[in-house]
């Protein structure tokens, strides 16, 4: 990097959780670090907005603000109202948790990165894919490494973000980094339907047991192996192999 870079740093497991923290610390070797990030954890948000109440910013003890949304939301207000700069570069994560295959779709990790690409900054989303979330804080220096390395290619991708998933080993044990394309995933068992105390009908969506395929280069094979797996996503979701195909159907209303 030829500059010091403005760097915001959000999340969706909220403020205080592990993994933003092991993320801001690393990302101190850019420049000036923000964080802006929920005030509780916000899984499985996607893209979600706050539209039917007003949002509210808290400022921290630790030059940070804690905002009471989504994290497209905390991108969304940090970049037009609380940063007096436009960041160079937005980072989310660390999520406690993989965001693999589909889980793009609706992970607030990844969807925090994608408002910011909307928004015309480079974003990268980072998941753990391990149980523990006290085996974090060793992955401060590699990730560290891993972003002046990402970022001191150049010209960062245009309308893309890059998602990476850091497996679930030490961080002297990884293989290396693999470039990545999302792997498939599909559940089976995972909506559990039961009866409350009173008798009325509910349903629980979660659990259940999956199932991974892919292509040799897939995301979660890369990880499974040792590896880091780093997916560029693009923003633009056109199926241009089909265009020519479905243009030739006999389509009326």
């Amino acid at each position: 990097m030829s500059k010091p870079l403005r760097v915001l740093v959000t999340n969706d497991d909220g403020y205080h959780a592990a993994g933003l923290k092991v993320l801001a610390a690393a990302a101190r070797a850019l420049g000036e670090v923000m964080v802006v990030a929920p005030d509780r954890e916000q899984s499985a948000t996607s893209h979600s907005l706050t539209l039917h109440h007003p949002l509210r910013a808290r400022s921290m003890p630790d030059g940070g603000f804690m905002v009471d949304g989504t994290p497209t939301d905390c991108v969304m207000v940090a970049v037009s109202e609380l940063l007096d700069q436009r960041p160079d570069v937005v980072l989310s994560g660390i999520n406690h948790g993989p965001n693999m295959g589909e889980d793009v779709l609706y992970s607030g990790t990844v969807s925090a990165a994608m408002e910011a690409t909307v928004l015309g900054i480079p974003a990268i989303a980072f998941s753990y894919s391990g149980d523990s979330m006290e085996d974090l804080a060793a992955w401060e220096a590699p990730v560290q490494r891993l972003l002046l390395s990402m970022l001191d290619e150049g010209t960062f991708p245009e309308n893309t973000l890059l998602s990476v998933n850091l497996p679930a080993v030490a961080p002297e044990r990884v293989a290396g980094v693999r470039v990545t394309t999302l792997g498939r995933r599909r559940y089976s068992d995972s909506i559990t339907r039961a009866l409350d105390p009173s008798g009325r009908e509910y349903f629980w969506i979660g659990g259940g047991v999956s199932k991974w395929s892919g292509s040799p280069d897939s995301d979660f094979r890369a990880v499974e192996e040792g590896y880091v797996s780093v997916t560029p996503l693009h923003l633009d979701l056109t199926n241009y192999r089909l265009l020519e195909e479905i243009r030739g159907w006999d389509l009326k209303v």
